[in-house]
């Protein structure tokens, strides 16, 4: 029997300017269903968002950023999705909008650890 789990994931984009189409890498989102796992990790590179609009609102994207890692993690902090379960709370955080943090598409994997995974993840495609 293997100790690897199915997760899901999507990276949350900053996107200043959506007529343009540019987007940041800002955070990535990992669910794993079997470990009730759902955890939000952001990184914002904000001199690479301002070369793409340097009128960004920075602090309005850094309170969006905080409030997916809030949903994420639940309890007070999560506030309407605290009594969510942790799939119900990745599947509302992946919905599209059309605000300026954006949820990309949804990816699969196999973990055995999704925590690491999602510093992994991090590393990888954000920082």
């Amino acid at each position: 029997m293997s100790d690897r789990h199915v997760f899901e994931y999507a990276l949350l984009r900053v996107v200043p300017r959506v007529e343009r189409g540019e987007c940041v890498n800002a955070g990535v989102l990992v669910y794993c269903r079997p470990k009730s796992y759902v955890a939000a990790r952001t990184h914002l590179d904000e001199a690479r968002l301002l070369a793409l609009d340097p009128k960004a609102d920075l602090p309005g994207v850094r309170a969006a950023l905080r409030a997916v890692e809030k949903v994420c993690a639940g309890g007070d902090a999560a506030g309407q999705a605290a009594g969510d379960d942790a799939g119900r709370r990745f599947r509302w955080l992946i919905a599209p909008r059309s605000t300026i943090v954006q949820p990309g598409p949804v990816h699969t994997g196999l973990t055995a650890d999704p925590a690491a995974e999602t510093e992994r993840l991090l590393e990888l495609l954000v920082r």
